[in-house]
Parts: structure tokens; C-alpha cells; sequence
């Protein structure tokens, strides 16, 4: 009887963290794979750029990006990229690399800046 008590217990126990962890990553306070609370309060909504056209895009830069594990960490970077104003970015999960082209001259710290609020860490930043 004691045991399936304790059985129950620490199955309620896993539920209860699992959900926690699932809810967090889908509200973005967690991180989606390792379940880690990201370091910032800022949530960025997802921003559609809806001009593409490259030639309206006179500035650019690459950035190398550490902390992306998945396409979810790729998904983030891009929307707080895309939350500085006239700016368009293409963010590769598997290369951990973002170019960002934008309309007016590049401000590295803001970019740096987003990126470290969204939880992951620019390595380098060339402004084209």
C-alpha cells in the first residue's frame, strides 16, 4: 500500500515538472530544449516583413550566434532580430548565423543588444 503511494506521488511529481517545462518553453520564459529560464523578461512578437525585396535593404551584417540548440532557438533570434525597425533577418539554426539586412545604417548594439534578450550570445557581428 506504502508503495503504490509513493508510486503515485512520483508520478504526479513528473507530471506536474513536465507541464511546468512545457509551459514555460511555450511561453518563452524557459528555454525550448534544455528547459533553462532565459535570462530576460523581454518577449518579442513574431514581426512579418512583408518587403522583401532586397534592394531596399542598402546595409547588412552576418552575425555568428552561440546558444542556438533547435529550429525553435533560430525561430527567437529571428523575431528579436526582426523587431529592431527596418530590419529583415534569415537566421540558420544549422550554420548559428543571422544576416540581417536593414533600410537605414546598422546599429551593432542594438542588434547584440535584442539577441542577448532573447537569450543567446552574438560572437561576432560583420556590418557590410
Amino acid at each position: 500500500m506504502v508503495a503504490n503511494v509513493i508510486i503515485v506521488a512520483l508520478v504526479a511529481l513528473g507530471v506536474v515538472l513536465g507541464a511546468r517545462r512545457a509551459m514555460g518553453a511555450a511561453t518563452g520564459r524557459r528555454d525550448c530544449c534544455s528547459g533553462k529560464a532565459k535570462p530576460s523578461a523581454r518577449r518579442f512578437r513574431e514581426v512579418r516583413v512583408t518587403d522583401k525585396d532586397e534592394s531596399h535593404y542598402p546595409y547588412a551584417a552576418d552575425l555568428s550566434i552561440a546558444g542556438m540548440t533547435c529550429e525553435g532557438c533560430a525561430r527567437n533570434v529571428t523575431r528579436a532580430l526582426d523587431s529592431v525597425g527596418g530590419t529583415w533577418a534569415e537566421v540558420s539554426f544549422a550554420d548559428g548565423s543571422a544576416h540581417v539586412r536593414s533600410k537605414a545604417p546598422i546599429d551593432e548594439a542594438a542588434l547584440r543588444g535584442v539577441v542577448d534578450e532573447a537569450g543567446y550570445r552574438v560572437l561576432s557581428c560583420e556590418v557590410a
